[in-house]
């Protein structure tokens, strides 16, 4: 199991080189992402204005295991809107802590808000 699960701003950051970017290149091979959140990073990527054959080469560059949202996660994030609505998180957010805390995982993100949540999941940002 990975130690990491890489939320979509975690992604970006580093795909942008971003603040934070050099946080996430540290813990990259120990780390995985879920399909929600590898669909969120796509799509932003799309929204700038990147080529369809430039974002899959540099994610597919990346060797980032993708795992599934499958039944149990859609149950686990389902649970957890109740936990997280009043910081408004989006159900990407919620399948990343969901698949963070099925794999037992810390949860790498930008989001400052995370770090405020007690639902029993381990989050660590890339930047303060």
């Amino acid at each position: 199991m990975s130690s990491y699960v890489l939320d979509a701003s975690a992604l970006l950051a580093l795909l942008q080189g971003e603040p934070g970017h050099e946080r996430v290149l540290d813990v990259l091979q120990d780390s995985v992402v879920g399909a929600v959140n590898l669909s969120e990073v796509i799509g932003k990527l799309t929204d700038a204005g990147v080529p369809a054959a430039v974002s899959r080469e540099a994610l597919d560059g990346l060797a980032l295991e993708i795992l599934p949202f499958d039944a149990d996660l859609a149950w686990r994030a389902g649970h957890l809107r109740s936990e997280t609505r009043s910081l408004g998180l989006s159900l990407g957010d919620r399948a990343c802590l969901a698949l963070a805390k099925q794999q037992d995982a810390v949860a790498l993100t930008a989001d400052r808000a995370w770090s405020t949540l007690r639902i029993g999941v381990s989050v660590e940002l890339i930047r303060s």
